[in-house]
């Protein structure tokens, strides 16, 4: 008999991406129904596990008791047998609870595991993708997959505003191309130097034949411009700025054609994951340790492995604590390239 999931995911995007192997496991057994914020459930589209996507705007229209109530009468509604809390506050927790879904299953650091009927042993030594995917073990199972990935499924109409956007900036759709994803909503996540990188990457033999093409939310506009103005100023052909021009699922329909992507540890790294694009991720505050590195095969970590003030924040603080940003201000962009070099797709691949 088939079993109905709900998976509560309300936390950061990448978060939600990271779930996507769970989502996939539960799908084998029944339908599954997840439970996401205005800003992730987007990425969901198209998703062959995923049932329906119920959008809780916690922060929003959704806040306080009434908003919960409303929230739970709507889950209830799906008729689950067993509820995921793969972000396990205590509000996201009483939400499983207040719907009437049996059994309740988070991990064992969650704030809210008092709501829940039975707790999974948070191993830290995971990546958070296994750590969320463990969720569906049986209790007392501590098994984890040998190969993980996470996985988003852009329709025609992402890869349709991917080729409008290439063909604004008089590019072929199957132009080689490479990612910078420069920005943060973490201010001590952002490498300075994408600038110089992309005039390096443009002067290198292997990577000059690639537009450069700027990855980000609206707010990076301005990042990208540094980045314009530099490759403007040494020659290279013009940066494709799409910062604020594409979905979420657009990002990645782009990130698919993408012949590497070099992103701070922030959200479009997930993306690339997904579409296993290869990836060179940059870590200074946070560490890959913390379970939310690269999943693409090819990828390649550049950090300052030796400064022991590292990691200095579970996220990334607005401010370097010691005041120096030597975490990131000492990667430097020939460093950066060469990674790039090293796991950058051939110039001809097949496109999507």
């Amino acid at each position: 008999m088939p079993v109905v999931s709900a998976v509560l995911q309300t936390s950061f995007l990448g978060d939600m991406i990271l779930t996507t192997p769970l989502l996939e496991r539960l799908a084998a057994d029944g339908p599954v129904h997840v439970v996401a914020t205005p800003a992730n459930a987007g990425v969901l589209a198209n998703h062959p596990a995923v049932t329906s996507v119920l959008v809780f705007d916690k922060r929003g229209a959704d806040r306080g008791i009434g908003g919960l109530r409303r929230m739970a009468k709507r889950l209830r509604a799906v008729g689950a047998q067993r509820a995921l809390l793969a972000q396990g506050s205590n509000r996201t927790a009483a939400l499983a609870w207040m719907a009437g879904i049996p059994e309740r299953i988070g991990f064992d650091t969650s704030g809210g595991r008092l709501f829940t009927t039975r707790r999974v042993r948070y191993r830290r030594d995971l990546h958070h993708a296994a750590r969320l995917w463990q969720l569906a073990n049986d209790a007392g199972d501590e098994r984890v997959p040998t190969a993980l990935r996470p996985s988003l499924f852009p329709g025609e109409g992402e890869f349709a505003s991917v080729n409008a956007l290439l063909a604004r900036h008089e590019v072929a759709p199957d132009a080689p191309l490479i990612a910078l994803a420069p920005g943060s909503v973490w201010a001590t996540k952002r490498w300075p130097s994408f600038a110089e990188l992309a005039v390096r990457s443009a002067e290198h033999a292997s990577l000059e034949q690639s537009r450069v093409v700027v990855l980000g939310a609206a707010g990076d506009a301005s990042l990208a411009h540094a980045i314009a103005v530099a490759i403007h100023e040494a020659g290279a052909p013009p940066v494709i700025d799409a910062t604020g021009q594409l979905s979420l699922l657009g990002s990645a329909a782009l990130l698919s054609r993408a012949r590497v992507l070099v992103t701070n540890d922030s959200a479009p790294l997930h993306l690339a994951s997904a579409m296993n694009t290869p990836t060179v991720a940059l870590f200074g505050p946070t560490v890959p340790a913390f379970g939310f590195g690269p999943l693409a095969e090819q990828h390649s970590i550049v950090e300052h492995a030796t400064l022991s003030c590292r990691p200095c924040h579970a996220h990334g603080p607005m401010q370097c604590p010691q005041g120096h940003f030597r975490c990131m201000r000492e990667l430097t962009p020939l460093t950066v390239r060469d990674a790039a070099v090293k796991v950058a797709r051939p110039l001809s691949f097949p496109h999507l």
